[in-house]
């Protein structure tokens, strides 16, 4: 039997719109509103709230590291491209010079009943609307051995340690194994460190010592965790043969053992180096508050990203839960990261202020019909992908290959790191 990629049931979307909160500081009524998480999702909506009411609202931000990341680097940094202070900048300021409040904490419990959120440190935070942009985690037991044998690129931390294991692999080369388990996500970054990798090991004279393999949970090449695209299988399938990369396709990995990844099929694949996605889950303090999240810690929304139990709780990027329009033999998660992040928390953000100005929520998008816009870096390569809706059923799709979108990924790079440390974030 297949398995449904999703990662939430459906919500009603019959729930009213809410009702205008209001807080009193010093004889003025204003709207407080507590975005959880500054990153993406996070520090986009706070500075959109702020954009929307004029500045006539107390927004904060509540997150428990101190810095913005543009993860999409992270498959640079392994390979010595990249360093920490290339792909981050510090949020204090950028929020400052927005009128936005920071506050560096971890927070550890919402009670939505007395409007409060407790923080790691002990302090509470009250709120009249909420938005949750903590993004998720690595669920790096989802596969025996995952955490021990191998490494990742979905955060800076793991991208940092999977750079300690290249530098000793380019000492003692070997075969190679790229990935993504079942239930994973981000099968994008799965392929641009893939591409990447093979460039390195062509630039360094080594590719002729080490057999790369991809393994994926994905149905055939291409499907990205969002359906596929026209050509997308047979163009992925050219590239392949032309770095002289192996692939498995709807492969669940029963272990990733020390030297070889094995499949429930009981073939092992042998490696020197891995570096393998995993799936993620919602953080864990969500999963404290009944009613809040799915099974995975996911948030369930609706299409104006409120939450399904709370008119005055929204959540968005990772933290929300989508439900995808199919089933695949082996399960696959949904990507949320980049353009979808930024126009989910747009969309909230819109809908927070009309509830500030006593009126409903009018703005609705459904996570299918948000745009897909992506540039697959390959090295000195890469693919530019475009289609009218992030999930079918969709009216155009295309994918243009070629050298000039790894200058692409490079300009874009600069320009959004740019855009979001200015606060920018009403540019595209």
């Amino acid at each position: 039997m297949g398995q449904a990629a999703r990662d939430l049931r459906p919500c009603r979307q019959d729930t009213p719109g809410g009702i205008l909160a209001m807080t009193t500081i010093g004889g003025v009524m204003r709207a407080k509103v507590l975005v959880l998480g500054g990153n993406f999702g996070g520090l986009t909506a706070a500075i959109a709230v702020k954009h929307e009411l004029h500045g006539d609202v107390d927004v904060t931000v509540l997150s428990d590291r101190d810095h913005f990341l543009f993860n999409p680097s992270l498959i640079w940094l392994p390979f010595g491209k990249r360093e920490k202070a290339d792909i981050t900048f510090s949020v204090g300021p950028t929020f400052e010079a927005a009128g936005v409040d920071f506050v560096q904490d971890a927070a550890q419990h919402i009670d939505p009943e007395t409007h409060t959120v407790l923080t790691a440190a002990g302090h509470v935070l009250s709120y009249d609307y909420l938005l949750i942009a903590t993004g998720a985690r690595e669920d790096l037991d989802a596969v025996d051995g995952l955490r021990e044998n191998s490494h990742t690129i979905t955060t800076l931390e793991g991208a940092i340690r999977t750079g300690d294991a290249w530098r000793g692999f380019r000492e003692s080369p070997g075969d190679v194994v790229i990935g993504a388990t079942q239930g994973a996500s981000c099968f994008g970054a799965a392929y641009e460190f893939l591409f990447n990798t093979s460039y390195q090991l062509r630039k360094a004279g080594l590719k002729g010592e080490s057999k790369i393999t991809y393994v994926t949970a994905e149905p055939f090449l291409g499907h990205f965790g969002i359906g596929g695209l026209p050509h997308g299988e047979q163009l992925l399938k050219m590239f392949l043969k032309k770095e002289n990369i192996a692939f498995r396709t709807d492969t669940s990995m029963a272990a990733v053992d020390d030297g070889a990844v094995v499949t429930t099929d009981g073939e092992k694949i042998p490696f020197r180096f891995a570096m393998i996605v995993p799936p993620f889950k919602g953080q864990v303090f969500l999963t404290a508050t009944a009613g809040l999240t799915n099974a995975t810690g996911y948030v369930e929304v609706r299409d104006t990203y409120q939450t399904c139990r709370w008119d005055d709780i929204y959540a968005v990027g990772l933290a929300a839960a989508v439900q995808a329009p199919w089933t695949t033999p082996t399960p696959v998660g949904v990507p949320k990261t980049g353009l979808p992040t930024e126009q989910m928390a747009h969309v909230a953000a819109r809908n927070i202020a009309a509830q500030i100005r006593g009126q409903a929520p009018a703005d609705h998008k459904d996570f299918g019909e948000i745009p897909a816009v992506c540039v697959m870096d390959a090295g000195n390569n890469g693919v530019l992908i475009l289609a009218d809706r992030m999930l079918p059923p969709r009216k155009h799709g295309l994918l243009v290959p070629g050298p000039q979108n790894h200058a692409v990924k490079l300009a874009f790079e600069k320009y959004y790191l740019w855009k979001m440390k200015n606060g920018h974030v009403s540019l595209p």
